[in-house]
């Protein structure tokens, strides 16, 4: 009874996130659109104008999918996991949400130049995210949450303390969201990444984890399996940085509550290199490449690899859809090492 009320907890929350995801897409992309919150898709033949900020809608279905448990453990059941957790969670996550929808509502009415791109696009300065995304940690650092005894590999246990929820936490929020925000400019490849990302996060927090971490993995993953059909190939909304700093937070609250941070640092690699790549260029750049005539990509500093796109443009000619392809597989390559690591016993 205990199991089947367990996985009960789960699905069904996931289930409602996929279903006001779908809803909520549908409405960011008619209501965006008319109220001149857009972006230039630049990879396609002729320049298209999306509505962009389409995170909005994914953090809308993760939110609802949160407080559909915490309604259930209110009027239907007696809740498994802390509520104050779920509610610091939830409210990390539209912390960081917002600080990207701040970003993708600053249009301007000319093109300016910005990461060897003119586009409308102003978005905040470089120095401001990292400010405002701090405000995220707040909730829960308030909270002491995670676990201070984190396993890292070929290491051993170590037990921070208080520097945990103090330091390493806030710091944490910080790099993960603005480093998910790097990768980017194709369509799909940032909601495949993260699906991929996040459903290795619901197969660890399940079998080794904690259940809020299951949850929440689940959670993620239903609203981004919602979002895919509508960002991928050929696109009909732009996801935006709210959808970045949504997920990038959505991670770290996984890693945190969910006891996974040694599986998460490693399934977040791909990341971890693209903000090395771009540190190499002060972060002045493009991950977009320049588009041929037959519809493939070239690199947009020709050898010189300041991007995980750049490399894998640099492969041969390939088409905006296999670049994404290319780089899900990439993320998920890195999923099966973690489990590997997992296997051995060094997580």
């Amino acid at each position: 009874m205990f199991a089947y009320h367990t996985y009960l907890t789960v699905i069904v929350p996931a289930v409602i996130a996929f279903i006001v995801t779908v809803v909520a897409t549908k409405f960011a992309i008619e209501y965006f659109y008319g109220a001149g919150i857009t972006d230039e898709d630049h990879n396609k033949q002729k320049m298209a104008i999306l509505p962009s900020s389409g995170g909005v809608a994914v953090a809308f279905g993760l939110i609802i999918g949160m407080m559909t448990y915490i309604f259930g453990g209110s009027f239907a059941f007696q809740p498994i996991l802390d509520v104050s957790q779920l509610m610091a969670a939830a409210l990390s996550i539209m912390l960081i949400t917002f600080v990207g929808f701040l970003d993708d509502i600053n249009v301007g009415k000319k093109r300016t130049v910005g990461t060897d791109l003119k586009r409308y696009k102003r978005g905040l300065k470089q120095w401001q995210k990292p400010l405002l995304t701090v405000v995220g940690a707040i909730p829960l650092m308030a909270i002491n949450a995670g676990i201070s005894t984190v396993s890292i590999p070929f290491i051993g246990v170590v037990n921070f303390g208080l520097i945990y929820p103090i330091l390493i936490l806030p710091i944490a929020v910080i790099f993960v969201s603005n480093a998910f925000n790097l990768l980017g400019g194709f369509d799909g490849l940032q909601p495949g990444m993260a699906l991929v990302a996040s459903f290795g996060l619901l197969l660890y927090t399940t079998f080794f984890g904690t259940h809020i971490g299951a949850l929440l993995s689940a959670v993620l993953f239903a609203s981004l399996l919602a979002f895919w059909p509508f960002s991928k190939y050929a696109a009909r909304i732009i996801p935006g940085d709210s959808f970045t700093y949504c997920i990038g937070g959505a991670l770290v609250v996984i890693m945190s509550l969910g006891n996974a941070e040694a599986f998460g640092i490693i399934i977040f690699i791909p990341w971890l290199i693209e903000f090395f790549l771009h540190l190499r260029r002060r972060f002045h750049v493009t991950d977009l490449g320049i588009r041929q005539r037959d519809g493939t990509f070239a690199p947009p500093y020709g050898k010189k690899i300041y991007s995980l796109t750049h490399w894998v443009m640099n492969m041969g000619r390939l088409k905006e859809y296999q670049v994404s392809n290319l780089l899900i597989l990439f993320e998920t390559i890195f999923v099966v090492i973690a489990f590997g690591i997992q296997y051995l016993g060094l997580l």
